[in-house]
């Protein structure tokens, strides 16, 4: 079984920024797979939708915690059962159109990650790592970026990488 986290802050102000980068690519893998609606689970403070792909159980997760406190919601998921954890994210490390998997590595300073790694005890899962950073290099206000949508040729290519973060899921699932 799998587990699959999207990382992300609810409310319809966030919906298209980087920072929901993992709701999308959540969003359209269930879409593609014609996975049911999420729908909110209370005890596990997530958006959640469940489907098989390749014969394997898929949960699909979006925490509801916000961004900073998703170990809570990650670590009450993996309590009810045993799955291998792959979990998708923003990467201002990594420039906008760029994707980076990474297993049993750090947060990087990425705060949701931190929590999850905080909350589980341990770094050894999955990461799907989603660049947003511009051509131009590293935003001085990160936290301000992270929060504004992109528009114009950046979002294409945000569409773009949201859509080969799909794939990439689908290639971790493959027999």
């Amino acid at each position: 079984m799998y587990l699959i986290v999207g990382l992300g802050n609810p409310g319809k102000e966030h919906q298209n920024t980087p920072h929901n980068a993992g709701f999308m690519v959540l969003d359209e893998f269930a879409k593609t797979h014609g996975f049911p609606p999420f729908a909110l689970s209370k005890k596990h403070s997530s958006l959640v939708s469940e489907g098989v792909l390749n014969q394997v159980k898929v949960v699909l997760a979006k925490p509801q915690t916000f961004m900073n406190n998703s170990g809570k919601a990650v670590q009450s998921l993996l309590s009810k059962t045993k799955s291998d954890l792959v979990v998708i994210h923003d990467d201002i490390d990594i420039l906008l159109g760029k994707i980076k998997v990474s297993k049993s590595s750090g947060s990087a300073g990425h705060k949701g990650v931190d929590s999850i790694i905080q909350s589980l005890g341990t770094k050894d899962f999955t990461r799907i790592r989603i660049g947003i950073q511009p051509a131009k290099g590293k935003p001085e206000d990160v936290e301000n970026f992270v929060l504004k949508s992109f528009r114009g040729e950046k979002l294409e290519l945000f569409n773009t990488v949201i859509e080969e973060s799909r794939t990439t899921i689908e290639n971790l699932l493959a027999p």
